[in-house]
């Protein structure tokens, strides 16, 4: 833990002292099923944290929760916060057997996925603005999840926050997070035993395996014990493509009348073989029609390999009835092994010319937090003070090397190329990476929301204190190349009034604070020439207004926001910063059960993004790389009358066309998806349930390119996942 963590005073101070004597745990809270189609011995709600208040309660129809973690602010209801989110449920997540973290964020209209840069790394695109996997929060701590892949089985709901949050959640250590932030709440035993069994197949072959087990012991069940395990292994769908996955989770809770404890440890051991790589386009040719979905124009010997283990601790304590403290921390460690080859597009044929870039890398996190609550009241306002502590630090070890010679393919019809041997640069050794990169955090941040008027008006008024230092080290020679040890203040003001008992309207300002990236080691196969300079971190500022509905059976919000960032990009070999991106945007979002037996899920997003204060005012005004105008999901879900425990589900996703220059004349057409699928439940008796699910992902094998980029500045292209077919069953005994 870095020094600067003990000097963060006077709040870590006051809050070390608050803490002195924590222990916590997590409390346990049951659900009333959310429809007529749903056996109530298949769900299971509890509280995923170390909090008095347990999990939000779940909306009418199941699929999403009444609200969620607003970073230290804590649970917060959606009518009470000045913010926009959605947080989905295990229910949704288990009924569209959803695998990942972006399995469940096709749901949102503001969220779209893509690729990290050159791997195959899960983004999320989040109000056109990249969260990078690494800077997905478990329980509200950075840094302790695999980096590429999350399973499904490590959590229990998906939180999505829209908007700027570093004063909420402290800035991203991966360097993303200004559109938005997702938090994971893990797995906790419900108050009744648990014992489920779950099976599978898909398109490609892949079958799995998972088991989760769940039991409460000692005086009044203040111990809980929940284990999760998975294995997966065969094809995606597309050709040849493969996974294998084995994970492992362990979640505990301790309670006693004032004191809760929660720990988690997993284990995750995930492989790609064969991934379809993304596509660089040619800056002189249009932009290539998008080959068959289930083709695969990777090379045989590229894959990519990391295996992870992490665990985390929370704790609260109440001190008195309105003083409450809590502590948090976590470790991971993770070893990364890829052989990639990401093509670029070289004539109007389809051909494509590319290298081999072999790395190695290990990461080793550990982060904490300590914070106190209290509630007071000054005459007619009422007060919830927070003040919190928090530190993160990342050692990372990496090598690589770079193959001389071209790889020569093609995306339409792929053909094998030797691997190359010889290598034209090379950084470390691929059998023992060395430290290249040191990223240390440090922040205090304290805030008050002041209650009005019987509660009917919320104003909420912080800041925190962030301090990031990172220091960049030479490959090969490991002397110290670039650093920086910058600290910088992000405020927070925001508003709720309700208007009515269904109605709020908010507004809010925030900031998100980003490290400076790190300029890249190659561009087009060429060396960058300022390679591995580390740029100051910097600030984006957004502004925001909303109004929320909770008609009780149907929910509703609408949200106008700006936000600028600056950009990083490329001129000729050298990195940097380069002018300004404006995101402006409308969201609109449904969900509920607005009648017995159907549910709905379905959302529009608006989306203004332009460059501003580019080179020479070239593209001033024109739209940002990789960000659509229109997203629009439609979902809904349907009890069929007279089946007893049969249910039918559908999804639009809709995302309009794409540039994929600066210069705006290149992009990628708007595409269509359409999703199906199925669920039908079975009383076996003496408590035992079987429910069967089967769905049809890309239902008309629609091929498209699904996004552009994702890395702020680059291009790539990510083609669309080809149609999928899955079934699988769940027996709960």
């Amino acid at each position: 833990m870095p020094a600067r963590f003990f000097h963060l005073r006077p709040t870590a101070v006051a809050s070390l002292l608050a803490l002195n004597a924590l222990t916590a745990m997590a409390q346990t809270s049951g659900a009333e099923p959310a429809s007529s189609g749903t056996l109530a011995t298949v769900n299971v709600e509890a509280s995923a944290d170390a909090s008095a208040e347990g999990l939000t309660k779940p909306y009418a129809g199941g699929q999403v929760a009444r609200g969620g973690r607003v970073g230290i602010l804590g649970n917060q209801d959606m009518m009470s916060t000045p913010f926009s989110s959605t947080n989905y449920t295990n229910e949704l997540i288990q009924d569209q057997q959803a695998k990942s973290v972006a399995d469940v964020l096709l749901n949102d209209p503001s969220v779209r996925q893509a690729r990290g840069f050159g791997n195959f790394q899960e983004l999320y695109v989040v109000r056109g603005f990249p969260v990078y996997s690494d800077d997905v929060a478990y329980n509200g701590l950075y840094g302790m999840l695999p980096r590429q892949y999350i399973a499904s089985e490590f959590f229990e709901r998906v939180e999505v926050f829209r908007g700027a949050n570093s004063f909420l959640n402290g800035a991203a250590p991966g360097g993303s997070g200004i559109g938005g932030a997702i938090n994971l709440l893990p797995k906790r035993a419900p108050n009744e035993p648990l014992t489920r069994v779950g099976f599978g197949v898909q398109s490609g072959g892949q079958g799995f395996v998972n088991l989760d087990l769940a039991r409460r012991f000692g005086p009044d069940d203040s111990l809980g014990v929940r284990v999760n395990a998975v294995r997966r292994e065969g094809g995606t769908g597309v050709f040849k493509e493969s996974q294998q996955l084995s994970a492992f989770g362990v979640g505990l809770d301790w309670h006693s009348r004032n004191v809760r404890l929660s720990a988690d440890f997993g284990y995750q051991d995930y492989d790609l073989k064969d991934g379809r790589p993304s596509l660089t386009p040619s800056s002189t040719l249009p932009i290539p029609r998008a080959p068959d979905a289930r083709s695969n124009f990777a090379q045989p010997w590229t894959y990519s390999k990391e295996k992870d283990k992490f665990a985390t601790f929370r704790g609260e304590v109440d001190i008195t009835d309105n003083i409450t403290a809590w502590a948090a921390g976590g470790v991971r460690r993770s070893d990364e092994d890829n052989v990639l080859s990401n093509p670029t597009l070289v004539n109007s044929f389809g051909n494509t010319s590319n290298t081999r870039f072999s790395n190695t890398r290990r990461d080793r996190i550990g982060t904490a937090e300590i914070g106190v609550r209290g509630n007071f009241v000054t005459g007619p306002v009422k007060h919830t003070v927070v003040a919190s502590a928090a530190t993160y630090s990342n050692d990372r070890d990496n090598a690589y090397t770079i193959s001389r010679g071209a790889v020569l393919n093609n995306i339409y019809a792929p053909f094998f190329s030797p691997y190359p041997v010889a290598n034209s640069f090379t950084g470390n050794t691929l059998e023992d990476p060395r430290l290249t990169d040191k990223i240390d955090t440090s922040s205090i941040a304290i805030a008050d929301t002041m209650s009005f008027m019987d509660d009917r008006l919320l104003v909420t008024l912080g800041a925190r204190r962030q301090t990031i230092e990172q220091t960049s080290f030479a490959y090969t020679t490991l002397k110290q190349s670039s650093t920086y040890d910058k600290s910088k203040t992000t405020p927070v003001a925001g508003v709720v009034f309700k208007i009515t008992p269904t109605v709020s309207a908010y507004a809010n300002y925030i900031e998100a604070l980003v490290k400076g990236n790190v300029a890249p080691g190659t561009v087009n196969n060429r060396p960058v020439t300022n390679a591995g300079e580390v740029f100051a971190p910097y600030q984006a500022k957004q502004k925001e207004i909303g109004i929320k509905y909770d008609g009780g059976t149907l929910g509703a919000s609408a949200a106008f926001f700006t936000t600028d960032q600056p950009v990083y990009q490329y001129s000729g070999q050298s990195y940097g910063l380069y002018g300004k991106q404006r995101n402006q945007g409308l969201e609109f979002s449904v969900f509920g059960q607005p009648a017995k037996g159907l549910r709905l899920l379905s959302g529009l997003t608006l989306l203004d993004a332009k460059q501003k204060n580019t080179q020479g005012g070239a593209t001033d005004g024109l739209a940002a790389i990789g960000v659509a105008k229109q997203q629009a999901n439609l979902g809904a879900e349907w009890d069929v009358p007279g089946v007893r425990n049969l249910s039918l589900n559908a999804r639009l996703l809709y995302t309009s066309k794409q540039y994929a220059n600066a210069a705006n004349t290149q992009q990628i057409p708007g595409w269509t998806r359409f999703d199906i699928g199925a669920r039908y439940l079975v009383d076996l008796g003496n408590g035992r349930a079987l429910t069967l699910r089967a769905r049809i992902d890309n239902l008309f094998n629609k091929s498209y390119w699904a996004s552009v980029g994702g890395t702020q500045g680059s291009n790539y292209l990510t083609l669309g996942a080809p149609r999928t077919f899955a079934v699988s069953g769940t027996i709960d005994f």
